[in-house]
């Protein structure tokens, strides 16, 4: 594995910065400060934080698409990897708790400020929609497969924006749990026809 550079360092204290304070109130000594270096280090990676934005964004694409992959490998069937995606509100949920969706926060915040870089922010949700439309057509959905992935998008940012406002624990749980059954609906409406047609042909 590649060691990490100070330039790798800078990046990922941007990173969690813009997530837990935003990006706007996020400035060169907050970070500068996180990754102990000084004015001058700093600025031979960077000259403005937009470029840091970038690197931020550039950095959570890379990271998503690791972790579609890794789902991949591990999911057994286009289910079990959506689960995969559905599932990740409880992995993150304290996170998500104190601070909501890392992206769909930076994508709502770069859009008030009328941000250049909000459309290739967008493109973190546009990997996921793709991902999953994907899913949702492996698992015998593909004419409606992008209206599905849409609606598991929405549900984990509606979930994700809520569980901040309040605080809840429970709701996240009660949430997944629900889109799961939905899940497994899905499956099964499409699993049972399969199953039957092999029987006939027996």
């Amino acid at each position: 594995m590649k060691a990490r550079t100070t330039r790798d360092h800078i990046v990922e204290a941007a990173d969690h910065l813009f997530y837990q304070r935003g990006f706007d109130h996020t400035s060169f000594t907050d970070i500068a400060d996180v990754v102990q270096i000084s004015r001058g280090n700093f600025y031979y990676h960077f000259k403005t934080k937009d470029e840091i934005l970038d690197a931020v964004i550039g950095k959570r694409l890379a990271d998503r698409r690791e972790m579609l992959v890794q789902w991949e490998l591990e999911g057994e069937s286009p289910a079990d990897r959506i689960r995969s995606f559905i599932n990740i509100l409880i992995v993150n949920k304290e996170k998500i708790k104190r601070y909501g969706c890392p992206i769909g926060t930076l994508s709502a915040e770069l859009a008030k400020l009328n941000h250049s870089a909000q459309n290739e922010a967008n493109r973190l949700f546009t990997l996921f929609r793709t991902w999953l439309r994907r899913q949702f057509s492996l698992l015998g959905r593909k004419a409606d497969a992008d209206a599905l992935a849409m609606h598991v998008l929405a549900h984990s940012q509606g979930v994700a924006t809520l569980a901040n406002a309040f605080n809840d624990e429970k709701f996240i749980k009660k949430e997944v749990k629900q889109i799961g059954s939905w899940l497994a609906e899905i499956e099964c409406q499409n699993t049972e026809p399969q199953s039957q047609s092999a029987a006939l042909k027996n």
